[in-house]
């Protein structure tokens, strides 16, 4: 321990990896008057200005290009971003010389007061993280969402106001290191392959998942999709909390029905019928399942919970429609890095698929596609640097193709498509090969598709001789 505790003066806390998370943290502690480092693999040049300027003002010393043992071990703890794997040498070597080591769910645990309700899952914890908080917010609560959909739960810790409830998405990475982090209310959405190169074996990443019901006591409530086999075996992992299922299965308490949720509750049957709203599909009938039983059991109405779920928009990048063009219809689902995304969107539709895919692997199992593509896709598009993987893993399923770039993927695309067929974005894999992140390459897609759309009007406004 630095002799600097020793002498009953403030810890210093050295936050490693300055991204959202990291930033955020950075800014809480040094609201709360510690002593703070930061370390990052960022050149200090690229840091974002506000946050240099912000280090000076607060005397944060920072080293930049890579973290050292020599800097790290100047401090008391080590707070590490989720973005960094806890089984890096350096952080074998800080445990090793008596230095905590903490994720942002282990500190900040003892911090939170407040109802919790903790969303996770391979795909579809974004929209469920943000279908719950507005459920929440139609029945009056005061909500703060935030976790891995883009807010830090340290920026809630600078600033709780009258905050009532927090619902907080959490990804496997912040889950490894939970700590004594508990929620009140803990849904696990699904769990299909996902992020095996940095876990290392499916195993692994499933004991992640598995920590979000840590803690639980028999007043507290674990949300458990009734339809994943492998979510169905691990429910018999749990301990005395109450066990809630969601799907199609006949025991499920929120019971999908056609274009409705059937829910059994508290000795009565409610139902939710979403009919000709934008959760009126597979995947939003699964997502509103399980956001009902984590709003009823927080106490919400039936009432506004169908206020809430008829308002709700889904996010970007998520199965969102596009366009048609010459009878084709393009969709957005640049957020599906996984083949169990993949999977999901494909469920959507009857057939007739011309399918977009590939970017950079993260250790998937692309086979596990080969039932669904031989089905519904008639022609792959493969970009990126996993397009020969992936290929290699569905020979003989479809029509393959290749594009060097999203906008030759979109026209050969157009050019094979037929009257009736639909074009969708969903590559299975992560895009740091050809973009910023997946937003990124939605938008690109997306333009792709709107100048085959204004191309075609124009062609058009010549034909009929208009300027």
């Amino acid at each position: 321990m630095n002799s600097q505790t020793d002498r009953g003066l403030q810890p210093v806390i050295a936050v490693m990896g300055l991204g959202v998370s990291g930033r955020a943290a950075m800014r809480y502690l040094v609201s709360k008057g510690l002593q703070v480092m930061a370390s990052d693999t960022g050149k200090y040049q690229d840091l974002p200005a506000a946050d240099v300027a912000f280090m000076a003002e607060h005397g944060v010393i920072c080293e930049c290009g890579g973290h050292t043992l020599d800097f790290l071990r100047r401090a008391d703890q080590v707070l590490v971003s989720p973005g960094i794997s806890q089984d890096l040498e350096i952080l074998q070597k800080l445990r090793a010389h008596g230095i905590a080591v903490l994720g942002e769910l282990a500190m900040a645990a003892p911090l939170l007061d407040k109802p919790i309700i903790a969303i996770t899952g391979t795909n579809g914890k974004t929209t469920v993280t943000a279908l719950i908080g507005q459920l929440l917010q139609q029945a009056g609560k005061k909500v703060f969402v935030g976790g891995n959909i883009g807010t830090s739960l340290f920026d809630y810790l600078r600033n709780p106001g009258e905050i009532e409830v927090l619902v907080l998405e959490l990804s496997s990475f912040q889950l490894e290191a939970a700590g004594a982090f508990k929620a009140d209310v803990a849904i696990l959405l699904n769990v299909t392959p996902d992020h095996l190169d940095r876990h290392g074996s499916m195993a692994a990443y499933v004991a992640a998942k598995m920590k979000i019901f840590v803690g639980q006591e028999q007043n507290e409530t674990a949300i458990i999709s009734g339809d994943d086999r492998l979510c169905r075996a691990l429910a018999a992992q749990l301990g005395s909390q109450r066990l809630l299922l969601f799907g199609q299965g006949t025991d499920c308490q929120a019971q999908i029905e056609q274009h409705a949720v059937r829910l059994q509750w508290q000795g009565k049957e409610e139902l939710y019928d979403l009919t000709g709203s934008m959760l009126d599909n597979a995947t939003g009938l699964l997502n509103s399942a399980s956001a009902i039983l984590a709003a009823r059991s927080l106490g919400c109405r039936r009432e506004e919970i169908l206020q809430g779920l008829a308002a709700f928009q889904v996010a970007p990048h998520r199965m969102a429609w596009v366009g048609n063009h010459a009878g084709v219809s393009y969709y957005d689902d640049s957020k599906a890095t996984n083949t169990g995304a993949v999977l999901s969107a494909l469920a959507s539709f009857s057939g007739k698929v011309i399918l977009i895919a590939g970017g950079r692997d993260k250790g998937d199992d692309y086979s596990l596609l080969k039932e669904s593509v031989a089905r519904k896709v008639c022609d792959l598009i493969l970009i990126g640097e996993a397009r020969e993987l992936i290929a290699e893993a569905l020979t003989g399923t479809t029509e393959m193709h290749q594009a060097e770039s999203m906008e030759e993927a979109v026209k050969l695309a157009a050019e094979l498509a037929q009257a009736g067929s639909t074009v969708l974005l969903s590559p299975a894999c992560s895009s740091f090969d050809m973009f910023d992140n997946y937003g990124h390459r939605g938008n690109v897609f997306a333009a792709a598709v709107q100048s085959l759309i204004g191309s075609a009007s124009a062609d058009q406004d010549m034909v009929s001789g208009e300027k």
